[in-house]
């Protein structure tokens, strides 16, 4: 008996759970935002930095360049900051494919960086700058992008 209460009284629950998260969604409008809601000021810039260190291509592909494009295509953010950094500095190098979506990023407007001691360790250096990406020492630009209140999305 208590085993039929107990489960009684939590399918009640999943389901008064439920209907709260069915009609909230039900009124979310497409203009709503709930991330919206968390800067202090609406006026203050947006500002995005992906951070790609992956090596995997289908990461590449499949978020960090179509999530760069959309964010800089469709004016999510203000500024739009690409940071290869790691393997994927050496996963570029070598992927015609993945540069001819580079190029569209930046075509775009999305800003272009590697990190220099990584590139330098693969001996990408100058592959990436006849790519268009500035190859510079990160480490700092990264910690004061942080302070400046950039958004970060390491991938």
């Amino acid at each position: 008996m208590k085993i039929i209460t107990t489960l009684l009284l939590f399918s009640g629950l999943v389901l008064a759970g439920s209907s709260i998260s069915i009609s909230s969604i039900n009124s979310f409008k497409e203009t709503d935002s709930p991330v919206r809601k968390v800067f202090k000021n609406p006026d203050e810039k947006k500002q995005q930095l992906i951070l790609w260190t992956s090596g995997d291509r289908e990461v590449a592909l499949k978020m960090v360049f179509m999530y760069s494009l959309n964010c800089k295509k469709y004016s999510w953010m203000d500024n739009v900051r690409l940071l290869i950094w790691g393997p994927s500095a050496k996963l570029l190098s070598g992927d015609a494919e993945l540069q001819k979506y580079l190029s569209e990023l930046k075509k775009a407007g999305v800003e272009l960086y590697a990190c220099k001691a990584c590139a330098d360790m693969y001996g990408v250096s100058e592959k990436l700058t006849n790519l268009g990406v500035t190859v510079v020492y990160a480490g700092k630009m990264l910690a004061d992008l942080q302070k400046d209140g950039w958004f970060i999305l390491s991938i």
